[in-house]
């Protein structure tokens, strides 16, 4: 074996050090044959084999000559690409997520590659007897298989336990072994395949109009053909390609009269490889016009970034930031670099996404995760291939292969969906992005109406530069908003209102009688949280988690959020035999209930997860808002995240104490950031917006600060009470989960880690501790929380420390089921 990888007279490298998309501690080495070396570069995929000759796609990630100690190096079997497909950056990239996020190479690699680009393994039986009299005699179990392979020469193992079951597969395949008709071939399958469709053109020799007239005139005598002929001419006009399936669905022909018009030597019909992404840009090229206040704003963006290589733009809702953003984009692809749009939300992606084609046309690509696994890989390469100078995305959209990016926008930076939660790697995008940007040594905006606490710190500390875009587009006025007493509702009840206080239902109809729309903001989906016996108190609870269940009228049905667990609804207590069960609290399916009932005549629509699982829900939903076929939009916090609609006037904040009783030190900024943001969907063009928010605690000064649309005096509040609790920005946390199936086992391993990590003085250390919902799919959860000041010394050894301590206790006898989890920086 050591012959194999010998070194070469000219110097070639011996191994290779590989990513493999599995949950491994770090990447594996491999040596390279005699005939690859020379041919392998980082970044390019290779057939590897692991464990009983299971074949893998890794992606090489570097060279040497420094061989392993302790095992036989096993050789790469193959070359699988000609170039890389992830360039060095990338690399570079990935390898800074997995350390600062505590993720295993293999895990960014899950995340960060396409599914298409990661190759699956598949054995196949081939039909070769060894001998010339085949034996006809088989098994009951066997001779379906026999017969197929006969038929067919070769099957794949899928394909063989679809024809003899799962129950007959290993009798089958051993019996088919032994009498020696077969043989095994493992290799990887490739599953990305380029989209083929039939391209029809017109023969050369019809270029000219005088040799159209002339066919024309010929086809006379055939008026189908002759149809066929002018549906192609119109399509041809309309369309740079042709294809086959359009032909006959404009002409109404037959594919046989299609092949006629080609044996006539008219048409050629070609197979070609077509993009699955198609973009219809029917706009011209639009120019950027801005208001003397983004004038001031764009001076003042242009010197920051000059000074300092990120930028902080803080401006109201309807401020008109994105026109800052066009106009800085414009420049950098006139320098021949790249832009990324980062967006928190795949929603926030449908409406400015055909804004941006007005102003970028084909050079603008979208990527996100409600794509094909097949167009995803159909983007990853117009990226690579520099055909896309500017994307737009959610924070699956960093892991593409940019050859040379030149600015980062991060748009509504504050949100906490830029927050991976599950699987590893927990990154969050916005941080990401900041040191992908120093990879390309590109500039990065960070933008928002309502900024983090810790983006608003750095840029008081000179970190950011920071820019303040204070008035909406065109001197528009911000809504007026009102705090409504919420109590009131107990005077209303017994006429069928429940949730809808008698100000808020007068401004609704008043903004109906103005042909104006309306947006409800409740942070619950379902129909009700949860139900409640009122004789003993008892819950409906899901079996697998420690939560109660949500009833869904939609399905009729209770509802785990945590493991989509249903059940039955329930009419009688189990506990004491009572039919007294009430629906308590209220979700978005409750509030359209009522607001049918109240405006019957009204067009409501529903914005939230249940109502929006569809690839294309969400586009048509937002196009029925903007085309004003809706007139009251309910929804969840996906109607918060920058949606711009000219007709929306009313605004209405339903439970705003729910939002301000949230155990977590954030809840007040989430809160003020969620209420504010809402609110700003409001009077976007004509400046009469109105946001009314029901609350039965009216002087929580988190209100005051939205009814003033004060960011300056919440900050101040915050950063205070921040500092005083040695909360970020002014430590670093860090969040430990131990899950079991077994209780005392999850504590056990959370004990065992947060006692190693008292060795590490200068921390603090909290947990363990059951987590907010204890028990999640079966799985005991509990927690140890780390703050760490801001010292990159004492936080490396606080990951190292974690890192050991998981290989220490899941390495203990009966601990192989424990997981433990890492989460930085968590939100």
């Amino acid at each position: 074996m050591q012959s194999l990888f010998a070194n070469n007279e000219d110097g070639q490298f011996r191994f290779a050090d590989v990513i493999l998309p599995l949950n491994l501690p770090g990447m594996l080495t491999y040596g390279i044959p005699h005939e690859m070396q020379g041919l392998i570069h980082p970044g390019m995929r290779v057939e590897i084999s692991l464990g009983r000759n299971k074949l893998y796609s890794a992606v090489v990630a570097a060279l040497h000559n420094h061989q392993p100690e302790g095992y036989e190096v096993k050789p790469i079997r193959a070359l699988i690409d000609e170039f890389p497909i992830v360039n060095e950056t990338q690399l570079k990239f990935w390898k800074w997520v997995g350390q600062y996020y505590m993720a295993a190479p293999g895990e960014v690699m899950q995340a960060a590659l396409p599914s298409h680009l990661k190759l699956s393994g598949e054995t196949r039986l081939q039909w070769a007897p060894q001998h010339e009299d085949v034996v006809n005699e088989w098994s009951n179990e066997t001779f379906p298989a026999a017969e197929a392979l006969e038929l067919r020469k070769e099957l794949t193992i899928s394909e063989l336990r679809n024809i003899v079951g799962s129950r007959y597969l290993t009798i089958a395949l051993n019996e088919l072994i032994e009498k020696e008709v077969v043989t095994i071939h493992d290799e990887l399958e490739p599953l990305y395949k380029p989209r083929k469709e039939r391209i029809i053109t017109l023969a050369p020799a019809y270029n000219s109009e005088e040799a159209m007239h002339r066919l024309f005139d010929e086809l006379q005598r055939a008026p189908r053909q002759l149809d066929v002929v002018m549906a192609y001419t119109e399509l041809s006009i309309k369309n740079k390609i042709v294809r086959q399936h359009d032909l006959l669905e404009r002409s109404g022909a037959t594919a046989a009269q299609i092949k006629t018009l080609a044996d006539k030597g008219i048409f050629k019909i070609e197979e070609r490889e077509i993009d699955r992404i198609t973009t219809d840009v029917n706009e011209s090229i639009k120019k950027i016009e801005f208001t003397p206040a983004q004038k001031i704003a764009y001076r003042e963006l242009e010197k920051g970034l000059e000074e300092k290589d990120i930028l902080l733009l803080q401006g109201v809702t309807g401020s008109g930031k994105t026109l800052l953003y066009i106009h800085k984009i414009k420049e950098y692809l006139a320098q021949g670099k790249q832009a990324l749009f980062l967006l928190p939300e795949i929603g926030l992606t449908t409406q400015l996404v055909s804004r941006l084609y007005a102003y970028f046309g084909e050079e603008l690509g979208v990527y996100h995760s409600r794509f094909s696994n097949n167009e995803r890989v159909e983007i990853w390469e117009k990226v690579r291939q520099g055909k896309y100078k500017i994307v737009v995305g959610p924070r699956s959209a960093l892991w593409l292969p940019y050859n040379d990016l030149g600015l980062i926008i991060a748009d509504e930076e504050h949100d906490a969906s830029y927050k991976q939660k599950d699987p590893a790697p927990r990154f969050h995008a916005r941080d990401a992005a900041i040191y992908l940007a120093t990879l390309h040594n590109a500039k990065v905006i960070l933008g928002s109406a309502t900024p983090s606490v810790e983006s608003l710190y750095n840029s008081s500390q000179g970190k950011y530069a920071y820019v303040n875009l204070k008035e909406r587009y065109m001197g528009v006025n911000m809504p007026s908003i009102q705090i409504i007493n919420a109590s009131t509702l107990e005077h209303v009840r017994n006429q069928g209102i429940r949730l809808i206080t008698p100000d808020l239902y007068t401004a609704i109809a008043t903004t109906l009688q103005k042909k104006k729309q309306v947006i409800l903001f409740q942070n619950r989906r379902g129909y009700a949280p949860f139900q409640l016996c009122t004789v003993c108190g008892w819950v409906p609870q899901c079996k697998n988690c420690a939560v109660s269940l949500t009833y869904h009228k939609s399905t009729d049905k209770l509802h785990c959020h945590y493991c989509g667990q249903r059940s039955a609804i329930i009419h009688t207590c189990p506990s004491c035999g009572s039919n007294r069960i009430q629906s308590k609290s209220f979700g978005t399916e409750k509030i359209e209930e009522e607001i049918h009932q109240l405006f019957p005549k009204a067009r409501i629509a529903r914005m939230d997860i249940d109502s929006m699982r569809g690839k294309e829900s969400m586009s048509q939903l937002l196009q029925e808002l903007e085309k004003q076929k809706i007139d009251i939009l309910i929804g969840t916090q996906m109607v918060v995240k920058g949606l711009d609609f000219a007709n929306v006037s009313l605004v209405g904040i339903l439970s705003a104490d729910s939002l301000l009783s949230y155990p977590d030190f954030r809840v007040n900024e989430r809160a003020f950031q969620l209420m504010e943001q809402v609110s700003g969907r409001a009077g976007r063009t004509d400046g009469a917006g109105q946001v009314l928010i029901q609350a039965y605690n009216m002087h929580h000064p988190v209100l005051q600060w939205v009814q003033q649309h004060d960011v300056q005096a919440f900050y101040e509040q915050e950063i205070i009470y921040r500092k005083n609790f040695g909360y970020p920005p002014f430590s670093r946390l860090v969040k430990i989960t131990c899950k079991h199936k077994e209780e005392p086992k999850a504590i056990e391993a959370a004990m065992a880690i947060a006692t190693a990590l008292q060795d590490i003085k200068t921390i603090s250390i909290q947990g363990p501790v059951p987590a907010l919902v204890s028990r999640i799919r079966n799985q005991y959860i509990q927690e140890v929380w780390v703050k760490c000041p801001r010292d990159s010394r004492t936080i490396e050894q606080v990951k190292q420390l974690l890192l050991h301590q998981k290989q220490v206790v899941t390495g203990i006898k009966g601990n192989n089921a424990v997981q433990i989890l890492f989460d930085v920086d968590p939100l």
